[in-house]
């Protein structure tokens, strides 16, 4: 089974139809649907993602309630981000300190490659400059 990764962009662009980026998530997201591929994020992006939507989504506190509400009914496995994990994430942010990474976005980096993951549903820059990372 097809494993991939989804960023907090990628399910605000999905969650989201004035998004820019909308159009594509939907595509992408039904495609994840009907080929079964089995979503990943960490408890991070989901952090990240709850606090995207409840600042910029139009409904607010709702859309980002009702992504949690989608979490629980299981639309993506979350891994959880061990100690190991958040000291990797902080090589990487000094190693590559002029790329403009997050904390959250490095995170995403190291729990992929601790997965085998090499495929994400992001629209953020920053997974793309990374250079491992496949963005669907």
């Amino acid at each position: 089974m097809k494993r991939v990764f989804v960023d907090s962009g990628g399910f605000f662009a999905h969650l989201v139809s004035e998004d820019r980026s909308h159009a594509h998530a939907s595509e992408v997201f039904a495609t994840a649907a009907d080929e079964s591929w089995a979503l990943v994020t960490t408890n991070a992006v989901v952090y990240e993602t709850h606090a995207l939507l409840t600042n910029r989504a139009r409904e607010g506190r709702e859309a980002g309630l009702r992504f949690l509400d989608h979490i629980e009914r299981g639309l993506c496995e979350v891994a959880r981000v061990t100690p190991q994990d958040e000291a990797r994430a902080t090589v990487i942010l000094r190693q590559h300190h002029d790329k403009g990474y997050s904390f959250c976005d490095a995170l995403s980096f190291v729990v992929m490659g601790r997965l085998g993951i090499t495929e994400a549903i992001a629209f953020d820059r920053h997974f793309r400059a990374y250079g491992q990372i496949t963005v669907l």
